[in-house]
Parts: structure tokens; sequence; C-alpha cells
């Protein structure tokens, strides 16, 4: 019975392993915006209490910007507002992106998502059918999955991804780790949307 247990750890760390290493594998093989996307759909992440970006959602912010001077589109911004948050993400990074020279009327705003899935079916319902081609900016780490979900809900798509923190490499890519055995579970119908 002893033996068992071992070999069932054992086999649940080599798992565990792969997971990992899959979603390592996955953030450096993404697929670089070529210049032909028709909007640009940025996911958000935490606003401090005090009504600061996280150096996450900085991150990103700077990047999406970046993107847009080199091609303006049409940004899609996307968050609710968390227990700690004093506004909605969207209405923050909005805010940036005005500050920072982007037309408003370039932005369309999510501030009712709770989730990347929620970023991207609320993205995808605000912009015109006709738009096809997208560009994800998120941090590094979460760029593969947003960019399979938006594959998901019909769009061609690709993507760039902020760095983080090294001191949270380990917790970032282990939560992602999680969220794509959600990901497939509710993709292969075992776990409701």
């Amino acid at each position: 019975m002893l033996r068992v247990i071992l070999y069932l750890l054992l086999a649940g760390i080599g798992c565990w392993t792969a997971l990992v290493l899959f979603v390592c594998v996955r953030e450096y093989t993404v697929k670089a915006p070529d210049g032909t996307t028709e909007a640009m759909i940025v996911l958000g992440a935490q606003v401090k209490a005090d009504g600061t970006l996280s150096l996450q959602l900085q991150y990103r912010m700077e990047l999406a910007l970046e993107e847009y001077n080199k091609k303006p589109q049409t940004i899609v911004v996307c968050g609710a507002k968390g227990q700690d948050e004093p506004d909605a993400e969207a209405h923050f990074m909005r805010d940036y992106l005005v500050a920072h020279g982007v037309p408003e009327q370039d932005i369309l705003m999510d501030d009712t998502s709770f989730n990347t899935r929620q970023n991207i079916d609320h993205a995808r319902e605000m912009l015109d059918e006709d738009v096809k081609k997208v560009l994800i900016v998120t941090s590094d780490y979460h760029l593969p999955r947003a960019m399979a979900l938006a594959e998901d809900a019909g769009f061609e798509v690709s993507g760039v991804g902020s760095p983080i923190k090294p001191v949270y490499w380990i917790k970032n890519h282990y939560r992602e780790a999680l969220a794509w055995v959600k990901y497939w579970m509710q993709k292969w119908g075992v776990l409701p949307f």
C-alpha cells in the first residue's frame, strides 16, 4: 500500500511539473503581432486602494500604449471593480490611456468582467462583428490562455505579454497551471462556464 501511495505521489509530481512546463513553453511560443490587427484587448489587473495602478497593471498599460503607438486601433480595456478597489479597473485603464494621448473615441470599456473568459466574451460583444484580428495584451504568464480563450470566441489572435517581478514567478505560473486545468475542464464540458 505504501508503494502505491508513493507511485501516485510521484505521478502527481510528474504531472504537475509537466503542466508548469507546458505553461512556460506556451508563454515563449506566442504568436507576435504582425501589424494587421484590427483591435486590441487589454486585460485588467489590480488597482490599489489609493487609485494607483498595481505594478502588473502599470506594465500592461505601458505595453498597450507602446502597441497603440505602433498601430492606432480600437482598444478594449477590461476589468470590473474588485472588493478592495476604488472603482472598476477599466476606468483607470481608460484614464491612463487618455492621459497618454490616446483619443477617448478609440477606447471601449468593459467594466463588468471579473475573469478572463468574461473579458474576452464582453470584448467580442463590444467590437463590430467584422473585427476578426485582435491583439491581446496582458502579463506574459497569462497570455497563452487569454489567447486560447480569444480563439475560442472566434478571433484570429496575436499577443504581447508584459513582464512580472521575478519574486512572483512561481506563484503566478503555478496559479496559471491550475487555470489551464479549469479551462480544459470547461472546454470539454466537465465544468460549467
